[in-house]
């Protein structure tokens, strides 16, 4: 593990030395063997919750996200050549470097044993995170979403660092393994209350999650990407690895009233997804809504919601980044993501509404897709802890099925607009991104247990 964050400050290092001319490529392909250079170590290390030296941990809970972040992030650069690349060259040198930041710091909150590493880490992706979507954004209520992104995000922050200074000065240590050998010192109650909210609102639920919708509508494609598959799991992954580690008791008690608000909230998103004609707008509401059942099932302690969540984190990861990357190809020709002028894509590039067809099965979690395990798993585990919680479980399926399927309706229209008739085809780059989504899809279908607790 140490191999991969080395090699990532090596990359960091050769974007500032690396002739402007040839600087995306070289990024891109530093990233790309990271990745699979990361692949190779990963898997062929212990999968049990290990100390592998430097305060670094692996187990099966890190290692997929892990493996995600280094996905993601070759893939994001290449969808953004597009717009930056006849950008100034400072523009090009700050904008990898902030993403190549955002790379390193994910690195350290997954795979540290400390938990303040795990919290500069946590707050480190956000400054790199709000500078790209105040910087690079296209509109001025940029600056607006930034502010709300800011506001929640680093005020919940606040009693996270309070909760972790506590369980210093109680344990004089910070380690994940010393805590818990010594779990029956903190049944301080207010602890993973002040945990808790840094992660929901990082996740986010309903009732938090108003900057998330303003972040990834005026983010570029790029912040679009890495902020619905990657940062937005930090939230379940810290939800996972503290709250249902450290305080299974005050859990316990939490899922009374947890439980049954992110059901609801979770339809309640669904059923706002039916009123949005941003296409954007429309996919960061749909992860509002998949997040805020996934913190539900996890409210509900067992193997089938612990295993659930972290199937929905990498398979949700992966199609709300092709969603946004293929929303972004679209705006991009068009300059428009407005719903009820985006009809007859059938017309002007006949593998749009197909492409957006799979993608819309995975965001519903049909078989053969991951999400489907993710799903069936999560709803069980809610289903089993109260037959009640079917009546939204049910609703919003039927609304995500009902506002997917209109997308697609709208992509395949006959009725369309006469200056939208002008045939257009991916360049090589776009579709190499495009290919990126959907064969990672793959040995997700073929083999689930990479992903498995």
């Amino acid at each position: 593990m140490l191999t991969i964050i080395n090699i990532t400050l090596g990359s960091l290092l050769a974007n500032w030395v690396s002739p402007n001319n040839i600087r995306w490529p070289i990024t891109i392909s530093n990233t790309s063997i990271l990745l699979l250079l990361g692949t190779t170590i990963l898997y062929n290390t212990n999968t049990t919750f290990t100390n592998i030296g430097f305060n670094l941990i692996n187990d099966n809970l890190s290692i997929p996200l892990l493996l995600l972040s280094l996905w993601l992030i070759p893939v994001s650069l290449i969808a953004s050549i597009g717009h930056l690349n006849n950008k100034p060259n400072n523009d090009n040198l700050q904008f990898i470097t902030l993403i190549l930041i955002i790379l390193l710091a994910l690195l350290i909150t997954f795979s540290t044993n400390d938990l303040l590493l795990f919290f500069i880490g946590f707050e480190t992706t956000l400054t790199p995170t709000l500078l790209i979507i105040t910087r690079w954004g296209a509109q001025q209520e940029r600056l607006e979403a930034g502010t709300y992104f800011v506001f929640y995000t680093l005020i919940s922050s606040l009693p996270l660092l309070l909760a972790l200074t506590y369980l210093y000065f109680n344990n004089l240590s910070l380690s994940i393994i010393d805590i818990l050998e010594n779990q029956e010192n903190y049944n301080f109650y207010i602890l993973p209350l002040f945990c808790l909210l840094a992660f929901l609102v990082k996740v986010p639920i309903f009732g938090l999650h108003l900057w998330l919708p303003k972040a990834h509508v005026e983010a570029p494609v790029a912040g679009s990407m890495i902020l619905a598959a990657i940062l937005l799991k930090l939230g379940g992954y810290g939800f996972i690895r503290l709250t249902n580690t450290f305080w299974l008791d005050f859990q316990e008690n939490l899922a009374t009233f947890l439980l049954p608000f992110c059901c609801w909230g979770g339809f309640l998103t669904s059923l706002i997804c039916l009123t949005q004609t941003d296409l954007k707008a429309l996919i960061a509401y749909s992860s509002v809504s998949h997040m805020s059942f996934m913190i539900a099932a996890l409210s509900n302690i067992n193997n089938w919601s612990t295993s659930g969540a972290l199937i929905m984190m990498v398979a949700h990861g992966i199609i709300s980044s092709a969603l946004f990357y293929t929303a972004n190809l679209f705006y991009e020709r068009n300059s428009t993501r407005t719903l009820n002028i985006s009809r007859g894509l059938k017309y002007t590039f006949s593998l749009f509404p197909l492409i957006w067809l799979l993608l819309a099965c995975g965001n519903l979690g049909l078989p053969p897709l991951p999400n489907a395990i993710a799903e069936i798993l999560l709803f069980s585990s809610l289903i089993n802890h109260n037959i009640i919680l079917t009546i939204p479980i049910l609703l919003g399926i039927v609304l995500t099925a009902i506002f997917s399927l209109t997308v697609y309706l709208y992509l395949n229209s006959s009725n369309t607009f006469s200056w939208n008739t002008i045939t257009w085809t991916l360049t090589e780059r776009e579709w190499l991104g495009l290919w990126l989504h959907l064969l990672i899809l793959l040995p997700l279908i073929l083999n689930p247990t990479f992903i498995s607790l």
